[in-house]
Formats: C-alpha cells, sequence, structure tokens
C-alpha cells in the first residue's frame, strides 16, 4: 500500500462551464495517469473555486474562506480532501482534519472541500473505486492535452460574473 493509504492523488485543473447546459463543472486529474474526474458544482462554488485559483480576494470573506478561519481558528490543520464515492450521480467526500493530533473525518460535498483545499493547500484524493467507476481516461494523450489547453484558455478569460446567475442545484 502506497503513503497515501492507496488513495489516487488528484490535482485541481479548474472550473468549466459545460455547455450547452452552462452547468459548472470543477475538473480534477490523476497526478499519475491519464484519467479525469469532472464534477458538476453550483454556481456559488464554482465561483469560489475559481476566485481562490486565481488568487481574488473577495472584499469579504466567502463561505469557503469562513471555514478555513474557524478551521485555523480551532487549531485544527486540513490534511486531506477524500472524494470517496457516487451514488445515483451524487459525489461525496471526507474533509481529514488534525486537531491536537487527533485526526477527524467531517463529510462534506466534494465541491466545498475543493474550495478549502484550493484556499489551504491541502491534497485532494480519489478512491480507487471512484476512479474506476466515474473517471474519465482519454485514449489519445493529444486529446488530453487539448482538453486541458482549452480549461486553461477557459480560465483565463473567466470572471466571478460567469457564474453569477441562474442558481442550480449543487450535484456535487
Amino acid at each position: 500500500m502506497s503513503e497515501n493509504g492507496g488513495l489516487v492523488p488528484l490535482e485541481i485543473v479548474g472550473v468549466r462551464v459545460e455547455l450547452p447546459s452552462n452547468q459548472p463543472i470543477v475538473l480534477l486529474r490523476e497526478q499519475e495517469g491519464s484519467r479525469y474526474l469532472p464534477i458538476w458544482i453550483g454556481a456559488n462554488e464554482a465561483t469560489s473555486i475559481a476566485t481562490a485559483m486565481e488568487g481574488v480576494e473577495p472584499p469579504r470573506p466567502l463561505t469557503h474562506d469562513l471555514m478555513r478561519s474557524v478551521i485555523d481558528a480551532v487549531g485544527a490543520l486540513a490534511v486531506r480532501i477524500v472524494i470517496t464515492e457516487m451514488r445515483d450521480s451524487v459525489f461525496y467526500a471526507d474533509l481529514a482534519l488534525d486537531m491536537a493530533g487527533n485526526e477527524i473525518e467531517v463529510s462534506s460535498r466534494p465541491s466545498d472541500a475543493i474550495a478549502l483545499a484550493v484556499r489551504t493547500g491541502t491534497p485532494v484524493f480519489a478512491s480507487p473505486s471512484l476512479m474506476d467507476e466515474a473517471g474519465v481516461h482519454f485514449e489519445e494523450e493529444t486529446e488530453a492535452e487539448d482538453e486541458v489547453e482549452r480549461f486553461r484558455e477557459f480560465l483565463e478569460d473567466v470572471t466571478v460574473e460567469d457564474f453569477l446567475g441562474g442558481e442550480h442545484p449543487d450535484q456535487a
């Protein structure tokens, strides 16, 4: 078993809006492989993730900034996010916190956990079974590179206003 307990380390590629539905997704990629994990998320969480990835400081703390502040205030440390499973097209995650040497796991929507991870540098993982079930494998390396490049181009032009407007239930 690896040092991650067999978990699959992921990197956060970014947030994009899926067309034609205008549904925001966060895209994760396994660090040592070519599989991607797309998770459909709500507009508020998409805004929170995108602004943190861009280094934008909101005039007032967003919910995920508050979450980070509360964790800091109680002397805890976010040690890992694990996207554990998908049931009925809904993703589930656990946030592992270290409080004075005791590890506590808190159930979380993946979108909230990822928004926190972007702010704290907390590593994100997926269970191997989830990656086998929901991971998207690009057969051709050029196809994967093209998709990542499209995400990067999107992130260069995206603004917070792109995510504001109509609400959509957060499936994450």
